[in-house]
């Protein structure tokens, strides 16, 4: 692109962009000739509808999280909902979290939708995610939007969209609303006049359409789950940390009122800070993510760690184990989970469900109390619906998602939190422990070791290398990975085991594992999931080391075919 034609598209984005900081930014940025900071922002690739909405780093033009986006996508939604017919008088939920510009973009969908002639039920606060789901379902709404990156880097910001089961979109409907979303940009670049008259559109709160989710919806939330998940006063000593994000107050208040009252916060992470200022990352699964909650937890004698991610849909753990601490896989939190609600599942006729990148393991533990059980695709817009007209007793995917309840059609790591402390408490009553429990898991099904490989991509084209390096492996896989041979190869987006085509390759370790690579979903990043399965021969502690000792082998294997 020549700078004529870079300057160009810069201005015409300025005609269309509805905020005013963002206009002078890339004036400035003409008229200064920083072309360099011009090109990042005007040749990013366009935000585009993905894992159920957009996701992407705060900056003006197309590949940026602002306004202007914000705008076309929820013209996006309403183009969506006139085209499949949804009841506008039914209301959208409308939700955001305290990252920077949250409340920016939560004003532009508001005001938006209600100059749509659509009712907005608007979440009162920053909340954390769960709570758009769950109010989707609770009011009867037609969608629910919420405002929010969950664990991305600081710089980022998001938008995710609930249909009007409380489950994040799938296809064909992110589809759909991308089209509009096109459309609505198109048409701001044919015609600068666009911006003004959707500016004449807004409806700002005094509208008759308009409503504050109430406090009741919410506390109906909370004595749902503390009925279900909450114990005699006591429990064990805990540390929880919401990581600087807004699942804070919601969550000490569940443990309060569940009777969990040994709970010690970690208070340099409690209040909603944007910048993550003790974090390395904001995800509770990045080395080095408890280390505060660990420091408070040896000074209160804690023995277990409760972790939220900045939008509190994920929950991360960690037990004491000895003079240390060891922090929790995904997977096994959600094979404790399992093991406390699976005889419940089964009583009542419902189901679980995990995903192609999760732990083999569940299918197991299914097949042994003889409940149904469903392998999805990665992400919980379809674990929420892998019961289809039936009930999702409970669905997990490694990476600190769960699905505790079904009134959420979402992982909520504030359910899950109370069901892991309630199982912990009642572990403790018997003499017993978590560690114990997984003890008893492997013993009974074998040990399934796992662990990941996240390789995050450097440069405009980094992701596309990557991209590349799994193509590769794809028509050209090794015979062997580490000391594991490769004894099958599965291209997912030709479709695996009845699941519809996504980017990503499956190589089965014969009866050693499997290994599962594929591009994220809503980091610049390509992922490589491994599950070791060793034989079931000697003491259970040798089967783990050798699991670890294979898969050392295989991941430094991966990572030399995708470094590349």
């Amino acid at each position: 692109m020549t700078r004529e034609e870079l300057h160009e598209r810069a201005r015409h984005w300025v005609a269309l962009d509805p905020d005013s900081a963002d206009r002078d930014a890339l004036r400035d940025a003409i008229e200064g000739d920083h072309d360099a900071t011009l090109s990042q922002w005007m040749t990013a690739a366009p935000l585009a509808f993905g894992t159920a909405g957009l996701r992407g780093p705060l900056q003006p033009g197309p590949g940026g999280m602002n306004r202007a986006n914000v705008r076309f996508a929820t013209l996006g939604v309403l183009g969506w909902m006139h085209e499949t017919g949804q009841d506008a008088s039914r209301g959208v939920i409308v939700g955001r979290d305290g990252r920077r510009n949250s409340e920016a973009f939560n004003d532009e969908v508001v005001q938006l939708l209600l100059g749509a002639g659509v009712r907005v039920y608007e979440l009162p606060s920053p909340l954390p995610t769960p709570l758009v789901a769950y109010c989707v379902k609770a009011l009867g709404a037609t969608a629910g939007i919420m405002i929010t990156a969950s664990h991305n880097p600081p710089n980022d910001n998001g938008y995710k969209l609930y249909a009007g089961d409380g489950a994040q979109i799938i296809p064909p409907d992110d589809e759909i609303v991308e089209r509009h979303m096109r459309a609505a940009i198109a048409a701001a670049l044919d015609d600068p006049r666009v911006r003004d008259e959707t500016d004449a559109t807004l409806q700002d709160r005094s509208s008759p359409l308009h409503v504050f989710v109430s406090g009741s919806v919410l506390e109906e939330y909370r004595t749902h789950l503390v009925d279900r998940f909450g114990g005699a006063n006591g429990g064990p000593a805990i540390a929880y940390t919401p990581l600087h994000g807004v699942g804070g107050a919601t969550m000490t208040r569940l443990f309060e009122e569940a009777g969990y009252d040994e709970v010690c916060v970690v208070a340099a992470q409690f209040d909603p800070d944007p910048t993550f200022p003790t974090l390395p990352f904001p995800n509770p699964e990045e080395p080095g993510a408890l280390d505060f909650a660990m420091a408070v937890a040896e000074a209160s004698r804690s023995t277990l760690i409760i972790a939220n991610d900045p939008d509190a849909d994920r929950l991360g753990a960690a037990v004491r184990d000895g003079a240390r601490w060891r922090v929790l896989r995904g997977d096994e939190i959600g094979w404790l989970l399992a093991s406390s609600l699976i005889d419940g599942v089964h009583e009542r006729g419902e189901m679980v469900a995990t995903t192609i990148v999760s732990s083999t393991l569940l299918e197991k533990m299914a097949r042994a109390r003889e409940v149904p059980y469903a392998t999805t695709l990665t992400g919980f817009k379809w674990i929420s619906r892998a019961a289809g007209g039936g009930v999702l007793g409970f669905g997990y995917e490694e990476a600190l998602g769960f699905a505790v309840d079904a009134r959420v059609s979402d992982k909520d790591g504030m359910s899950a939190a109370l069901a892991l402390v309630k199982l912990a408490r009642s572990l403790d009553l018997m003499g017993s422990s978590l560690l114990e429990r997984l003890d008893e898991i492997e013993e009974a099904f074998g040990v399934h070791f796992t662990t990941q490989l996240s390789i995050r991509a450097q440069g405009a084209d980094g992701l596309a290398r990557l991209r590349e390096r799994v193509e590769e492996i794809t028509t050209g896989p090794p015979a062997a990975l580490g000391e594991c041979m490769v004894s099958d190869t599965s291209d997912l987006s030709a479709g695996f085991r009845g699941l519809r085509g996504t980017e990503g390759v499956w190589l089965q370790l014969g009866e050693l594992g499997r290994v599962v690579v594929r591009p994220s979903g809503t980091e610049a990043k390509v992922k490589a999931y491994v599950e070791i399965t060793p034989p079931r021969q000697g003491p259970l502690k040798d089967q783990r080391a050798r699991a670890r000792d294979l898969s050392d082998t295989v991941v430094a294997a991966l990572r030399a075919l995708l470094e590349a």
